[in-house]
């Protein structure tokens, strides 16, 4: 049955990590924003998770500096599995910024959420046709004048993708609904 945006969940993911192999690398930081569409169809958000954990094998120097998150920083913390889990199973469909990344990691802790549908806002969404030079999240923000407070930190990232997703073109449709296709998205009804 096909249900108009407002009563989907969605969640925008972004996990930094070790590495850049899902198979040798790990998480260190985990962030999900659950959101509903409103009826401007702007994505709002409903609920937010971000954690830190302890990888089994240290932090790559390279990794570090690009993130900002140093052995200090994960010592001793876990994810909320509980909580992760709840928000992925609540969530229709799952978006992230180069989605194949961050689902390969996620989807290694998560096996359960390798069967919600994923959208990728880097290749879902023709940025070379809107003038964007570059698909790279970092990138694209400072193409649109979206600042976050961090880069390369996964609630900055989230929050800032959202920005992103949320920003009207100049045909009036967000880059949120054109990523999504309007309309195309079939769900069982909610509880």
């Amino acid at each position: 049955m096909l249900h108009s945006a407002s009563n989907f969940l969605g969640a925008i993911v972004d996990v930094e990590t070790t590495g850049f192999s899902p198979y040798r690398d790990e998480i260190v930081e985990l962030c999900i924003v659950l959101f509903r569409i409103n009826h401007d169809g702007l994505a709002v958000i409903e609920e937010e998770y971000t954690g830190l954990r302890e990888p089994v094998n240290g932090i790559n120097a390279a990794a570090a500096r690009v993130n900002g998150i140093d052995w200090v920083d994960v010592q001793g913390r876990d994810l909320d599995h509980q909580r992760v889990t709840d928000l992925v199973r609540r969530a229709d469909f799952i978006i992230a910024h180069n989605a194949s990344f961050d689902r390969g990691f996620v989807t290694r802790l998560y096996p359960q959420i390798a069967g919600k549908h994923w959208y990728c806002s880097m290749s879902g969404i023709d940025w070379r046709s809107k003038g964007c030079p570059r698909r790279g999240l970092q990138d694209l923000l400072a193409w649109h004048g979206i600042k976050p407070d961090r880069s390369h930190r996964a609630s900055d990232d989230v929050r800032a993708t959202l920005e992103l997703l949320n920003f009207c073109q100049g045909n009036g449709i967000t880059y949120l609904n054109e990523l999504l296709g309007k309309n195309k998205i079939r769900t069982k009804a909610r509880d």
